[in-house]
């Protein structure tokens, strides 16, 4: 697929585990010619973890888009009059994010550019990393899998003796989804297994 011209929302939100494996799935939107904005939820601006910090998971962001990140809710909300994504990704998106955007709720500068690609009915897709997949997020999973312009990156257990409520995406299938979702489609399958034991 030609990406030049395109523009890519591409949201993280803080499953610190996953940020290291996201980082080259931005590289190769930015290789294949797409303008990708990014957009951070106030975990990955503010939290250090043992998986990196803050800062400089912000200075791989800008050093890989050339772009600003969206990092406040009044730089997401005009996204939406904008229409500047054609497409969104929200990778990795955590299960409290997963919860909040099935149940409506904007707090966070993901969520409203998410809002603000779902007012334009334009494709969203999701990344899912989280550790209640399969627990009390199982019902917001389900919401979103059957909603319009939603599209989920493939997922499954990783993790199944030790967490068996575990489900992440295959973080390598991302711009597949999306080429996907940008022609209306949902890449299949959408369960597949992903065993880490």
């Amino acid at each position: 697929m030609n990406w030049q011209g395109l523009t890519v929302g591409y949201a993280l939100t803080g499953s610190h585990c996953t940020l290291e494996e996201v980082m080259p799935q931005i590289q190769r939107f930015v290789d294949a010619g797409a303008n990708v904005v990014p957009v951070t939820s106030y975990s990955v601006q503010m939290t250090d973890t043992r998986f990196g910090k803050a800062e400089d998971w912000k200075k791989q962001l800008l050093d890989i888009t050339g772009n600003e990140i969206i990092d406040t809710i009044p730089k997401a909300e005009p996204l939406g009059p904008s229409k500047l994504f054609d497409v969104m990704v929200i990778a990795p998106c955590t299960g409290n994010t997963t919860s909040k955007l099935a149940n409506a709720m904007t707090e966070s500068p993901v969520l409203m550019a998410a809002k603000a690609q779902m007012r334009n009915q334009r494709p969203l897709v999701i990344a899912v990393s989280t550790n209640d997949g399969l627990g009390l997020n199982a019902t917001n999973i389900a919401k979103l899998l059957n909603m319009k312009h939603i599209y989920f990156v493939p997922f499954g257990q990783d993790a199944p003796a030790a967490k068996p409520n575990s489900l992440v995406a295959r973080m390598d299938l991302i711009m597949e989804t999306c080429e996907a979702a940008l022609q209306g489609k949902q890449l299949q399958p959408v369960l597949i297994e992903r065993f880490n034991y």
